[in-house]
C-alpha cells in the first residue's frame, strides 16, 4: 500500500469510528506501562510514541511526570482527538504527522521509542527496513525500543490490513545489529468486541555503532 493510500486509510478510520469501534482500544496500555516503568526514566528522557494515535499511553506518561514526549501518527484526526483530550495538559506535548517510513527525526534524540501495532502493519521487507533505519538513527546509544506486535497465533489481519506476524526471536532479529534483545513477553488484549489478540512484546536496547 502506497503511503498516500495508508494516510488516507488511517484518516478515514479515526474520523469515521468511535475509541469502542476499534479493535486495538485500550484503556490503558498495562503491559507497556509496566515496562516503562521497570526502565525507571528521568523525567525529562526524550520519549516517541510511534502509531500513538487516539492512544491513552500519553495521558499515563504525563501522569508519571515525564515531560519530553512525542507522539506521532499517520492520522491527524487522531492527533486532534488527543490533543483536545488532553487539553491544558498536552501543551508541550511534541505532535507529528507523519509516515514512520519517511518522516525525518533527529539522530540520537530518543531514550525509548514505542510502538504498539505499528510494524507489524509494513508487509513490505522495504518498509521494514525503512523503520528500522529510522529508529537506528532516532534512538540514542542505550536508549530501548518497545514493541508489540500481533504474535505467531494472532490475527493475520488488522483494520481490513494484512500483517505480519512474529514471535520473539524473529522480531527481535529484525532489529539486528542496531538493537539487542533485552527481554521479551507475550500480552493478550480483550478488545472492545470481546475478542482476544495475542502480542508479541520485545524490549531492545540500542548498540554502540563499530
Amino acid at each position: 500500500m502506497m503511503n498516500e493510500d495508508r494516510t488516507t486509510h488511517w484518516q478515514t478510520i479515526y474520523r469515521e469510528k468511535g475509541e469502542q469501534q476499534t479493535s486495538w482500544f485500550r484503556a490503558h496500555l498495562d503491559a507497556s506501562l509496566r515496562w516503562i516503568d521497570g526502565l525507571s526514566l528521568a523525567s525529562d528522557a526524550p520519549v516517541i510514541d510511534v502509531g500513538g494515535g487516539r492512544s491513552t499511553l500519553v495521558d499515563d506518561l504525563l501522569e508519571r511526570g515525564l515531560t519530553d514526549i512525542t507522539v506521532l501518527d499517520l492520522a491527524e484526526p487522531a492527533l486532534a482527538q488527543t490533543r483536545e483530550r488532553l487539553g491544558e495538559r498536552g501543551a508541550n506535548v511534541h505532535w507529528l504527522a507523519g509516515d514512520i517510513t519517511e518522516i525525518d527525526l533527529p539522530a540520537s534524540r530518543y531514550a525509548l521509542w514505542h510502538d504498539r501495532a505499528v510494524f507489524h502493519f509494513l508487509v513490505e521487507p522495504e518498509l521494514q527496513q525503512r523503520y528500522v533505519d529510522a529508529a537506528a538513527k532516532a534512538v540514542t546509544e542505550g536508549g530501548h525500543v518497545l514493541m508489540a506486535t500481533f504474535a505467531a497465533d494472532g490475527p493475520e489481519r488488522c483494520s481490513g490490513l494484512p500483517v505480519v506476524r512474529y514471535d520473539a526471536d524473529a522480531l527481535a532479529a529484525r532489529f539486528a545489529p542496531h538493537f539487542m534483545p533485552v527481554d521479551a513477553g507475550r500480552d493478550v488484549h480483550r478488545t472492545p468486541f470481546g475478542t482476544d489478540q495475542a502480542f508479541t512484546c520485545v524490549l531492545l536496547r540500542r548498540c554502540a555503532e563499530a
